[in-house]
C-alpha cells in the first residue's frame, strides 16, 4: 500500500538529518601541541594547550578555565591529605616489601632447586654409570672420561653456588 501525501515528506526528513550531520561533523578544535604538530579533534585540547594554539574552535565552544576555588584549595590541600599520603606511601613501602620478600623466596626455592639437581646429577656422574646427552645436532652421544669429568666440574660449580 502506497501513500502519496508521505512520499513528499521523506527526502525532507533524510535532507534535514542530513544537514543535521554535517554541522556536527564541523564541530572541530583544531590546536598546535607543543612540538608544532596540528591536531583536530571532536573533544577540546588539553588545558597545557596555550590559547594561542587553538587555531579552530567549534561555534558554540570555549574552554573553561578552572574554578579559581581550585586554585585555594589545591594551597590548603596538602594540610588535609598529609594523613592520607602518610597511608599511601607506607601502604606502598608495605607493597614493595612485600614483593621483595617474595622475589627472595622464588629466588631461594630456585637455588635450592638447581642445588638438588646438581647434586642428584654429581652423585650420577660418580656412580660410574654409562650417561648419555643428546648433541647440538639432535644426536645421542656417551660421556666419555673427559665430558665426564667436565659434567662433574660444572655441577660441583653449582653445588658451591646454590647450595647453602
Amino acid at each position: 500500500m502506497h501513500m502519496p501525501c508521505l512520499s513528499p515528506l521523506r527526502p525532507l526528513a533524510v535532507a534535514a538529518c542530513l544537514l543535521a550531520l554535517v554541522g556536527t561533523a564541523q564541530a572541530q578544535w583544531i590546536w598546535r601541541d607543543r612540538n608544532g604538530q596540528i591536531t583536530a579533534s571532536d573533544l577540546p585540547p588539553p588545558r597545557e594547550v596555550a590559547d594561542k594554539d587553538i587555531l579552530q574552535r567549534p561555534s558554540n565552544a570555549r574552554r573553561v578555565p578552572p574554578p579559581p576555588a581550585a586554585a585555594a584549595s589545591a594551597a590548603s590541600a596538602p594540610a588535609k591529605t598529609e594523613p592520607e599520603l602518610e597511608q599511601r606511601r607506607r601502604a606502598a613501602e608495605q607493597e614493595q616489601q612485600s614483593k621483595a620478600k617474595a622475589e627472595q623466596e622464588r629466588v631461594a626455592q630456585q637455588r635450592a632447586d638447581n642445588c638438588r639437581r646438581a647434586r642428584s646429577q654429581l652423585a650420577g656422574l660418580q656412580s660410574g654409570q654409562r650417561i648419555a646427552r643428546l648433541n647440538e645436532k639432535g644426536e645421542r652421544e656417551i660421556l666419555d672420561d673427559r665430558g665426564r669429568a667436565e659434567e662433574s666440574r660444572r655441577a660441583e660449580g653449582i653445588i658451591a653456588s646454590d647450595c647453602d
